[in-house]
């Protein structure tokens, strides 16, 4: 499979804008069709190896989460984007999908506060439990003291 082959697809089938440049593809889907699409570029797209997955703070746009899968045999690559939106923090876990997922996950729970619907254990990994906030959102306060660490 090409990944031009592979944007047809994904075109086709979930209506989204794909951009194909060199072996990489980039879409965007909506935050509701987020897992649908992690298994579609699993069994569909033969994206088995998960690569990441993160989250961007666009501060009055919301937040966007960002992971990549990847298709080795075929040398395609796929980074699926799903935009939050302003004060929406959920979003479907890709865990069921991709067990690599799982750790992952947490850290984005843990640095911007996006709960991820369906993981089997969201809680901190980072900082410890009794941390407020969460440090990369854009409206955490910098000097905010958190003893011992500040």
């Amino acid at each position: 499979m090409t990944p031009e082959q592979a944007q047809a697809l994904v075109q086709e089938r979930f209506a989204v804008s794909a951009t194909a440049a060199g072996r990489a593809l980039t879409a965007t889907v909506p935050p509701e069709r987020w897992q649908e699409f992690g298994r579609f570029a699993r069994e569909s797209l033969g994206c088995v190896y998960f690569s990441f997955v993160s989250a961007v703070d666009w501060k009055d746009d919301g937040l966007e989460v960002v992971a990549r899968v990847e298709n080795l045999e075929a040398n395609v690559a796929l980074t699926m984007k799903t935009r939050l939106g302003a004060g929406v923090s959920a979003c479907a876990s890709l865990v069921p999908v991709y067990k690599g997922a799982d750790w992952m996950e947490r850290e984005c729970y843990d640095m911007f506060g996006i709960r991820f619907e369906g993981h089997p254990d969201l809680r901190r990994i980072l900082l410890p439990a009794d941390w407020e906030g969460h440090p990369l959102l854009k409206s955490y306060a910098v000097d905010t003291p958190h003893p011992p660490y500040r």
